[in-house]
């Protein structure tokens, strides 16, 4: 049986969240991401929805004989959408790729209440930064809508089930960018 692959955009880019092997830096076209909250979860975090004309870096990787149900419990509170034919990536054949979306109708805009988690912000762009350097990192708050919404500072005490330990080049990328964009920092 030949691998699906799933397409990463947001913490699935940062290896060390994840065990799947043989993943390969990849673009999706006609895609872009942004902040969101859905009633199961008391964060926001990322989606994308279609941006013709626009494309994410990201990473992709094949999903073990096609045996979705480890990363669809991680991913829970998303659909799997077929992505086959909107990723650029290395591999010599056209493999079936599938990303996370929230779809339209299931999701509200971050607010106080709903905050991004600095943890989990953290953790995506270290993925960014160790796949494709800080031009990467760039690439992704450029290509992330929803910077209106608050961020909750919880570096001392993270929420963030998979978050990292950030070195102090990252941790200056990060809060740079966010002081860059005039981003609410809110305490914890």
């Amino acid at each position: 049986m030949r691998d699906a692959f799933f397409f990463g955009y947001g913490s699935l880019v940062n290896r060390a969240t994840h065990a799947y092997t043989n993943a390969h830096p990849a673009t999706a076209r006609g895609w872009r991401r942004v902040w969101r909250h859905t009633p199961i979860r008391p964060v926001a975090f990322l989606t994308v929805h279609r941006a013709p004309g626009s494309a994410i870096r990201g990473l992709m990787a094949p999903v073990p004989g096609g045996d979705w149900r480890a990363l669809d419990a991680r991913e829970h509170g998303y659909d799997r959408v077929a992505a086959r034919g909107e990723i650029d990536h290395p591999l010599p054949d056209a493999p079936d790729v599938a990303l996370y979306v929230i779809p339209e109708g299931k999701h509200g805009t971050p607010a106080a209440t709903h905050p991004i988690l600095l943890s989990y912000l953290d953790v995506v762009v270290q993925g960014f930064v160790r796949e494709y350097g800080p031009e990467g990192a760039a690439h992704f708050f450029d290509t992330t809508d929803g910077w209106d919404a608050p961020v909750l500072d919880d570096r001392a005490a993270p929420r963030y089930p998979r978050h990292q330990n950030l070195d102090r080049a990252e941790t200056r990328l990060v809060d740079v960018a966010l002081a860059a964009r005039e981003v609410r920092i809110i305490s914890a």
